[in-house]
């Protein structure tokens, strides 16, 4: 088991606090290491940043279930870029 690291904790306290700075910088550091557990996290919490960045890097991984998760909840950026992934052949 990874050892949760002690500034991104703080910085996730922060964020859970209305901290507007950290939750920007923690969906830069979720977008920079892809990771989409922590855009969706962000992004459920209200973020429309983190729901901006997961879209985009759920296309840029190939997630289409991530994809269809969110354009089933009526997300039409996510929508969109699955279309164009499943007019490229990527279904």
């Amino acid at each position: 088991m990874q050892t949760p690291d002690p500034g991104l904790e703080a910085l996730r306290q922060r964020a859970d606090r209305g901290d507007s700075d950290a939750v920007a910088e923690l969906v830069e550091l979720a977008a920079e290491s892809g990771d989409l557990a922590e855009l969706r996290r962000l992004a459920d919490s209200g973020s429309r940043d983190a729901l901006d960045q997961l879209v985009e890097s759920a296309g840029e991984q190939g997630d289409l279930d991530e994809l269809r998760r969110l354009a089933a909840s009526g997300n039409r950026d996510a929508a969109e870029v699955l279309a164009e992934i499943e007019d490229d052949g990527g279904s």
